[in-house]
């Protein structure tokens, strides 16, 4: 089960990157998210949970003080989100102290309180409009209809922010240390960002001991980019055995495809999109066992179990082929791909346990 802690996030300071000619700023602090005057959207952005009325919501920033607004049943993905019940979905806009969020079956909006001042929020949809007011107490956020409507009348929404409960876990008795933040002696290509002691996307390992099955645990952090859409929006990726790649991507909220964050790119989708808000440190834990080979021709193909933030999302997949972006499949000692597609996605406490 994962953490929850309320309201504020807390989010290391690093280095800032340019956005490259044509592309989409892309932060990598919240220093250089509040300089940039996005600071706002980013409190707003986060998820949100209504104990009473068993329901939770993701909340993503579109820059510009614009959102998208994800419902879900019972609870947020990965804590009892019924995957039975279809999400729904609002857009929202914010200007001053208001917020008109235009929603396709949504029933129940939400949004982040400022400087403890009470804001009201306006909801539309095809069949009714609603209102809440928000309270401040301590540093949490609290949502109460306005209107009569008995269903709603007890409503309280609060933020919270999950932390995956593998977060920070130290390198057990015997394993082997791939990244601590001290050094790249593990890497044969990889840049590290000093500031922070995080190691930048496009990094290589060192091969691993051939034929033997292992434990792998990394953390990792995508970029801030609200205005980037799709693969654009943070894109890097952990290739197992250079040849097989798990995405990492800014998904938070979205539908959980091959190509989105903990998919295998053509290959599976993760079983539930367990990607948290970026700037927010993740959790893989990847079970991998090698494909075997006999006189250079494959025998046995390779299986992994992947857990995102504490949640399995493959549940002892067979590797049937390489992903595409690397390296194929093949009878050699391989090391870890971490693939920087153009964007400066971190990873932090990389490493693994042989069985």
């Amino acid at each position: 089960m994962k953490k929850y802690f309320l309201a504020a996030l807390t989010v290391l300071c690093l280095a800032f990157v340019p956005a490259a000619f044509g592309a989409e700023a892309e932060y990598t602090s919240i220093s250089q998210v509040n300089a940039a005057g996005l600071g706002e959207d980013y409190k707003i952005q986060g998820e949100y949970i209504d104990e009473e009325n068993h329901r939770g919501f993701q909340v993503i920033a579109l820059g510009d003080m614009k959102f998208r607004v994800i419902g879900y049943q019972n609870a947020l993905p990965g804590d009892g989100w019924d995957r039975t019940k279809a999400r729904f979905f609002g857009d929202a806009e914010f200007d001053g102290f208001q917020v008109v969020i235009t929603g396709e079956k949504m029933d129940i909006p939400r949004y982040e309180n400022v400087e403890g001042k009470s804001r009201v929020i306006e909801f539309t949809d095809q069949m009714k409009q609603r209102k809440l007011r928000c309270f401040r107490e301590g540093d949490n956020r609290h949502y109460y209809t306005d209107d009569k409507d008995k269903e709603h009348k007890h409503m309280k929404l609060d933020k919270v922010t999950r932390q995956s409960p593998t977060l920070g876990q130290a390198a057990p008795e015997g394993a082997v240390v791939i990244f601590d933040g001290t050094n790249l002696d593990m890497f044969v290509d990889g840049k590290m960002n000093e500031d922070a002691k995080t190691l930048w996307a496009d990094a290589r390992t060192k091969p691993f001991e051939k034929d033997r099955p292992y434990l792998l645990h990394l953390e990792f952090m995508t970029s801030f980019m609200p205005k980037a859409q799709g693969q654009a929006r943070s894109n890097s990726g952990v290739y197992i055995n250079e040849a097989y790649e798990c995405q990492v991507l800014d998904s938070f909220g979205l539908e959980g495809e091959d190509n989105e964050c903990g998919g295998f790119y053509q290959f599976a989708r993760p079983i539930v999109n367990m990607c948290y808000p970026p700037l927010t440190w993740q959790t893989y834990d990847i079970d991998f066992t090698p494909a075997k080979f006999a006189d250079g021709k494959k025998v046995e193909n390779a299986r992994v179990t992947v857990r995102h933030n504490g949640v399995v999302i493959h549940d002892d997949l067979e590797l049937e082929h390489e992903t595409p972006g690397c390296l194929g499949e093949a009878d050699e000692p391989r090391g870890l791909f971490l693939q920087g597609h153009g964007n400066k996605c971190q990873y932090r406490n990389i490493w693994l346990q042989y069985k």
